[in-house]
């Protein structure tokens, strides 16, 4: 931190950073134009931090060996590895979970106790309940939509508003979840616990879904009833989503927690009849290879923002971000518009995170932002921008899913109902100016010497 503050600012040193969002965009924008489906997801990202890295490379007077010195500080910083090995062991966990039928029984579940007329609201609820349980928006809208768009249809439910349902609920559970990847990107990044960065971001997400589902409840009730078909739930399949939901928020050490969820997952399965020992272990393979993206991501971008920081592009940005900052409050709100801005740039809330963490965990300290503070306003106001955006993934899976049900629904028709995003985006600019969301932070307050909780370092915890 010291070594990155006392540098000279330069601003050519952050090239690369603009080179990897001009590409990403860039063709992104090209592509939809075009009128390509899912345009922004078309140019790998990693392929554009590639370059992006190569880029970085071609920056500064040092020799070849010594900026792959550098860059390699960077890739294998603590935080940067531990955060890579959560990634897979989530993957794997999800993987192995759904493979042995648990998403299934999770939406089964949920539809089968919640009334129809109360549809859109359920929907939100479970989607909610989901995507906190697997850490992925994106299953969850995939499990979801195509089982409940067409009761939503013929009940008269307004389709836009049924899909902003389900896409806000899985956001809400996104931004909360422990092994949701912009969970671990958040807290790896900031240098703080998950369950610490949960309770300070379950104060602002929860009044946010309970004022849309009270909207949900008001506006949504279908024009008629419409009884959906019996659907098997398995109770038992869905122990290992709700154990690794409350050992996580325990406390309990996040890599054992995964193993407990990708092993009791396994063993439900091979004693239901859902796996075989092969399957399991081919499920465990394709949890870890579904990380490749931000795996490699998180590689890249450790090692160039270590360039980038040598190069003074760090201490650049700080410098121009301060002459807008007088305090806490106004840090906050800089680094909740570098997210939010970062994410508008890549259509990825834990690329957003990734790209901006560095600079945030700078702000952070140069202003005495709490970091699990900073780390609950990077996964909020990410997961805000990345739900209202037409071209973000989430909007375009969705809209996409309907097709099947002979109905053509664009992702901007669907940006006004995201009523839970755009209520998110208000607590979380409340929670700024009316700190009510920083009772842990006031009640253990963070020791900038030892870069950790109080409580941390009284118990010799320091991550």
């Amino acid at each position: 931190m010291e070594q990155r503050a006392n540098r000279n600012g330069r601003g050519t040193a952050l090239i690369p950073f603009l080179i990897f969002v001009a590409i990403y965009l860039g063709a992104g924008i090209y592509l939809q134009i075009r009128g390509q489906s899912m345009a922004f997801y078309q140019f790998p990202p990693v392929t554009a931090m590639f370059i992006a890295v190569l880029a970085a490379f071609c920056i500064g007077k040092e020799s070849l060996q010594e900026k792959f010195s550098i860059f390699a500080r960077g890739a294998a910083n603590e935080n940067v590895l531990t955060m890579l090995m959560i990634y897979v062991l989530a993957g794997a966990f999800s993987s192995v979970a759904s493979a042995m039928g648990g998403q299934d029984a999770t939406v089964n579940l949920g539809l089968s106790v919640i009334p129809v007329r109360f549809l859109a609201a359920g929907v939100f609820v479970i989607a909610a309940a989901m995507g906190t349980a697997t850490g992925t928006s994106m299953g969850t809208i995939g499990a979801i939509v195509p089982i409940a768009v067409g009761v939503a249809e013929k009940g008269g439910l307004s389709l836009s508003l049924f899909l902003g349902a389900c896409v806000g609920g899985a956001m809400f559970g996104d931004n909360l979840s422990m092994i949701s990847d912009t969970t671990i990107a958040a807290t790896r990044t900031q240098g703080c616990e998950m369950r610490d960065k949960f309770r300070v971001n379950f104060l602002i997400a929860l009044p946010a879904a309970v004022v849309t589902l009270v909207l949900l409840l008001a506006f949504g009730r279908p024009d008629s009833a419409v009884p959906i078909r019996d659907l098997p739930v398995d109770f038992v399949k869905v122990l290992p989503y709700l154990a690794v939901l409350v050992l996580a928020i325990a406390g309990m050490n996040v890599f054992l927690v995964l193993l407990i969820g990708i092993f009791s997952s396994g063993a439900i399965g091979l004693l239901t009849g859902g796996l075989t020992i092969f399957g399991f272990a081919q499920a465990i393979w394709t949890g870890f290879t579904s990380m490749n993206e931000v795996f490699f991501l998180s590689l890249f971008c450790g090692g160039m923002s270590e360039l980038i920081a040598h190069n003074g592009g760090i201490a650049w940005l700080v410098e121009k971000l301060r002459k807008g900052m007088r305090g806490n409050k106004s840090a906050q709100v800089g680094i909740a518009a570098l997210v939010s801005l970062a994410d508008c740039a890549t259509a990825n809330n834990t690329v957003a995170i990734i790209v901006s963490g560095n600079v945030a965990k700078d702000v952070s300290w140069e202003y005495r932002v709490d970091p699990r503070r900073t780390a609950s306003l990077l996964d909020v106001f990410s997961c805000v921008f990345q739900g209202i955006i037409p071209y973000g993934a989430q909007l375009l899976l969705a809209a996409s899913l309907t097709t099947e049900s002979g109905i053509t629904i664009n992702s901007v028709e669907i940006i006004p109902y995201m009523w839970y995003c755009w209520i998110l985006a208000a607590f979380g600019i409340l929670s700024i100016f009316i700190p009510y969301a920083d009772h842990l932070c006031r009640k253990d307050p963070w020791d900038w010497e030892h870069g950790a909780a109080r409580s941390a370092v009284a118990e010799n915890k320091i991550l």
